[in-house]
């Protein structure tokens, strides 16, 4: 299954995007779907994530700023960022697997992954 994320570009700090993450086929409903980041010379770290059961996790430092959500007729999930700040500039990608809950934030938990996209926030 492809994953193909879109949506990123350059934004100033305050500013918002939504990211949008499409499978090539009907896939998001048997995965959790976790978006992860990775910003020059850093570790990829983990986002957020929607469980196959609705439920949705954040990363403490975009919690109250980002929203994941799924939607199931178009096969989409998004990733909302609102009050963008410099350190949010990564490359931001979509991955789908079955963690357990208390792995949600291991990348290694995830099989499938996108290509990635720029998000660049200039202060």
């Amino acid at each position: 299954v492809q994953l193909v994320e879109s949506g990123g570009g350059l934004v100033q700090a305050g500013g918002s995007l939504r990211l949008s993450c499409a499978a090539s086929e009907n896939t998001f409903s048997s995965y959790a779907v976790a978006w992860f980041r990775q910003a020059p010379g850093k570790e990829r770290e983990f986002v957020a994530t929607i469980r196959q059961t609705r439920t949705t996790h954040y990363a403490d430092s975009v919690k109250g700023r980002f929203t994941i959500s799924r939607d199931y007729v178009k096969n989409m999930v998004y990733l909302q960022m609102d009050t963008l700040k410099p350190e949010d500039t990564a490359i931001y990608y979509c991955a789908t697997g079955r963690p357990i809950l208390s792995s949600i934030r291991d990348p290694n938990m995830y099989g499938n992954w996108g290509q990635g996209t720029q998000v660049t926030v200039s202060s």
